[in-house]
């Protein structure tokens, strides 16, 4: 339920060319504690204040010289980019109302004005304007979060698991037709990194994973020099193997000289 309060802070904007009519709706929308409502004579102006200060409802006078409330309302049209026009119209011509809604008015109050019923309409029409502001916020957080999730959970997939390109899982799905290896005699390696459990969640997760690249960066060049088989990362850990992909007898102390 939208609250009280936030609904007499709503942004009102009058437009009648008539002063007497303008003064009458300031004065009883000031009365019911509405604290933001700014008036025009000039249906000319409407456009471009409302594209600076986005009113909540603009309550609009169909009858002006010069321009007429529904040609106001074509050029809201143009500011309005999700469809939704906040106006509620006022009309002395009942053949008018249909014409108004049609134009995409949605409300009207008759003239002379029953200020009882125009203080109704207002409140019920700022309610469902902010309802719907309310969840469009949703909306537009809930696509903030699912883009942070899907964006972490890219830099997971990469913590979680990279496999050099001459892996055999590469291989694999490069050549269907490849079949598995088999080493009978080889030493595996896996290193941690120390302390990374507690900079996680000082960190996060986009600082982290250039910090792991660096020093896996650094395990790989180690492998190579000493004549060590990487086979993954998983996390902040590193899985290497001597003794293959070419068997060595002395695979027990290269293992033993990269991890030193």
């Amino acid at each position: 339920m939208i609250d009280s309060a936030r609904i007499l802070e709503g942004r009102l904007l009058v437009v009648d060319d008539q002063e007497a009519n303008v003064l009458l709706l300031e004065r009883a929308l000031a009365g019911a504690g509405y604290r933001s409502v700014t008036s025009t004579r000039d249906p000319r102006a409407v456009c471009e204040l409302h594209r600076k200060n986005r009113y909540d409802l603009i309550l609009l006078d169909l009858q002006m010289p010069v321009m007429d409330g529904f040609e106001v309302m074509e050029g809201l049209k143009q500011i309005e980019g999700d469809g939704y026009m906040p106006v509620l119209v006022i009309t002395a011509q009942p053949d008018h109302k249909l014409r108004a809604l049609k134009a995409g008015a949605k409300d009207f109050v008759s003239k002379p004005f029953d200020l009882a019923e125009v203080l109704t309409r207002v409140r019920n029409m700022l309610e469902v304007r902010l309802y719907a502001k309310a969840l469009e916020e949703s909306r537009a957080e809930i696509r903030r979060l699912f883009d942070q999730v899907v964006a972490e959970r890219k830099i997971s997939e990469r913590l979680a698991f990279h496999a050099p390109a001459d892996s055999i899982a590469a291989r694999l799905e490069a050549r269907p037709d490849v079949t598995e290896d088999s080493f009978a005699d080889v030493t595996v390696l896996i290193a941690d990194v120390v302390g990374f459990a507690e900079l996680t969640p000082v960190l996060g997760a986009d600082r982290l994973a250039p910090m792991l690249e660096e020093i896996f960066a650094l395990f790989d060049r180690l492998a190579i020099e000493r004549g060590v088989k990487k086979i993954k990362t998983l996390g902040n850990s590193y899985m290497a193997a001597s003794g293959l992909p070419v068997a060595s007898a002395d695979h027990a102390a290269r293992a033993a000289h990269f991890s030193l």
